[in-house]
């Protein structure tokens, strides 16, 4: 089910002058899509509740998110977060990124088809760039895990199926055909 259970992990990379840029990478377990990409040259705890809350506004927030065992996720900002949101951190064992799966496959996408094909200059562009490929990540680029269709066109075919089903739960209460 849709943004029941989100996956988040850092990438980091650098510019060409040398600074090291950091990425937040947020993915939807059941969709794969990729919810946001923060990309500054450090990412405090402050700044991933500051996206959290980003993404609360536009499309909710889960029930739990998987993460490793790094210090922004967890840390007291974070963590206070997810107790008022609601939210569960799932911490995953250390030395097994296997078991946060989703996330380390599109890390792995986003390396090879984003940071290797381009050289940053400025952090400006770096944010382009990698803002546009999340978008092309999304609408454009087909999984064979759904299916063979993109991660934008299986998230709405659940909305479809889940408004199909409250429309015929909604028929039979009243009794229409």
């Amino acid at each position: 089910m849709a943004n029941q259970s989100w996956s988040m992990d850092f990438v980091s990379d650098g510019l060409a002058d040398g600074r090291r840029i950091r990425c937040l990478n947020i993915v939807d377990d059941c969709t794969r899509e990729c919810l946001a990409i923060e990309v500054d040259t450090s990412l405090t705890g402050s700044r991933v509740k500051a996206v959290m809350r980003r993404l609360a506004d536009t499309r909710g927030l889960p029930r739990s998110i998987t993460v490793d065992h790094g210090p922004k996720f967890e840390g007291q900002v974070l963590d206070s977060w997810a107790y008022e949101a609601g939210v569960q951190l799932s911490f995953i064992r250390p030395g097994k990124p296997n078991e946060n799966a989703y996330i380390e496959s599109f890390n792995g996408k986003f390396r090879d088809e984003c940071l290797n094909e381009h050289w940053f200059v400025t952090m400006a562009q770096a944010r382009r760039i990698i803002e546009a490929w999340r978008i092309e990540y999304n609408t454009e680029r087909t999984h064979s895990s759904l299916g063979n269709i993109t991660p934008e066109e299986y998230a709405a075919g659940l909305l479809n199926r889940a408004e199909e089903r409250v429309s015929l739960t909604a028929d039979s209460k009243t009794g229409r055909d």
